[in-house]
């Protein structure tokens, strides 16, 4: 049963911030770049109306308002990334063999965990100007861009690249692990 007739989210842009909408992509620039994403459904529409983002459903269901709400939060990430950015902060954790990290172009090198070898490669997804990955102080990364959704996979990608098989995790935690994420 339908109780409400109408939701309506605005998103308003800050100072330096443009949006413009083409057919269904939604595209916001900002001092630190610019960022796209489509948005198709039948019934939710988005709108930029003067210095706001509309995004809003006539006659909404359950699955409608949540749709409506996770808009919403997406079109508000895409701000916080244009104006702010978002880092994602890893560490590379060892008890015995010291890990060297490397990056090259679109991999991620973790050379001698546990004593192994052969060297363990992250295939990074995106483009270097997408999401910069840089190594610190030789045991920490920092994984950083416009987008969330691409910096927070590539974090994934570069601490999966190091999961332990066929020991115990309680004993052998050696590996990369994320210790902070959020925007600049």
């Amino acid at each position: 049963m339908v109780k409400l007739d109408q939701i309506k989210h605005e998103v308003l842009l800050l100072e330096g911030v443009s949006a413009s909408l083409d057919g269904d992509v939604l595209t916001i620039d900002g001092p630190n770049g610019s960022t796209s994403r489509a948005y198709t459904h039948p019934k939710v529409n988005v709108n930029v109306v003067d210095s706001k983002i509309v995004v809003q459903c006539e006659l909404p269901r359950r699955k409608d308002k949540a749709i409506c709400g996770t808009w919403r939060a997406h079109i508000n990430n895409m701000v916080t990334g244009v104006t702010d950015g978002f880092e994602y902060k890893l560490k590379a954790v060892y008890s015995h063999f010291p890990m060297t990290l490397s990056v090259s172009g679109s991999s991620f090198e973790i050379k001698n965990l546990f004593g192994e070898k052969v060297p363990r490669v992250a295939n990074l997804k995106w483009t270097p100007s997408e999401v910069q990955v840089k190594v610190e102080n030789k045991s920490d990364v920092i994984v950083s861009g416009v987008d969330r959704e691409k910096v927070g996979q590539t974090a994934a990608i570069i601490e999966k690249a190091c999961r332990i098989r066929g020991r115990d995790r309680r004993i052998f935690q050696d590996g990369i692990y994320i210790v902070s994420k959020g925007a600049n």
